[in-house]
């Protein structure tokens, strides 16, 4: 921890990314407590109403605040986020390991599997799952799940088939230990490094993938709002009221960013501890 914190203050960029992401989910959080109004509040009576010290982001169509919008349509976006991710992970981690650690057939049959999914344009199969299970959250993360494990898949196949070379994993194998025990003992522990980044890089693509959908409206439906449902619903103002688009885009932007930036300083953080040993 020591190391990671002198690591932080050698690198601004990933200590102000950082920062930003836990402002983020506190505010995300504490909604209620940090916003200066309520999610609904509305008196109808300053309808697209620019930037000010009252409303710092502006109000839309409907005289609610901009930036307390925001802050909820944040639950939204950072749990399409999260949840989506979490479970790609472990799909990909299981699928991967036991791909590199199966005999070539085994092998064979889940990469072109990966191959499968690789190969569907994701936007149309999105599209297609949403439109016939209906517009929500649930087939919103379903839609990012199908086939969102097929890169973390590859990506820890391949580590797992360096590790395999190590005497410790060839020892477990004559002794016949069992393959879950494997997994979960001696293969997944050593690539902690490669899943943590894995996992900062892949929330960003989910949270954009995410704005994508609710901007063509497969998003979220009302009364439940997220950051692209927001940038969706300014676009009918665009000319009129720009700030409708352009402060849930630019948070959008920042978030995306972050999580890049994170990942990017993580990786080059374990590229130095692993070169000290």
């Amino acid at each position: 921890m020591k190391r990671f914190i002198n690591y932080l203050k050698e690198n601004p960029l990933l200590a102000i990314s950082l920062i930003f992401i836990i402002v983020c989910f506190l505010c995300a959080v504490f909604a209620p407590f940090v916003t200066p109004y309520g999610y609904d509040e509305t008196d109808y009576s300053t309808p697209l109403q620019s930037p000010s010290f009252k409303h710092i982001f502006g109000t839309d169509q409907l005289s609610r605040d901009l930036f307390s919008r925001m802050i909820f349509a944040l639950r939204i976006s950072l749990f399409v986020g999260l949840v989506p991710t979490t479970i790609n992970l472990v799909i990909g981690a299981i699928i991967g390991t036991i791909s590199g650690l199966s005999n070539k057939w085994v092998d064979s049959i889940l990469m072109r599997l990966c191959d499968l999914g690789l190969s569907f344009p994701f936007m149309i199969l999105a599209m297609a799952i949403i439109y016939n299970m209906g517009s929500s959250i649930r087939s919103l993360i379903l839609a990012l799940v199908i086939f969102g494990w097929t890169t973390s898949a590859r990506v820890i196949r391949a580590q797992t088939q360096f590790i395999k070379q190590n005497p410790y994993i060839s020892a477990a194998i004559t002794m016949e230990v069992p393959l879950s025990t494997m997994i979960f003992k001696h293969i997944l522990p050593n690539m902690r490094s490669t899943l943590l980044v894995l996992y900062t890089m892949s929330i960003p693509q989910a949270i954009l993938a995410e704005a994508g959908l609710s901007f063509l409206g497969f998003g979220a439906q009302p009364p439940l709002t997220s950051l692209g449902v927001m940038v969706s619903n300014g676009r009918t103002f665009l000319f009129e009221a720009p700030w409708l688009s352009i402060a849930p885009g630019i948070l959008i932007m920042l978030i995306s960013l972050s999580f890049n930036f994170l990942g990017d300083g993580l990786r080059d953080f374990y590229g130095l501890e692993g070169s000290d040993f």
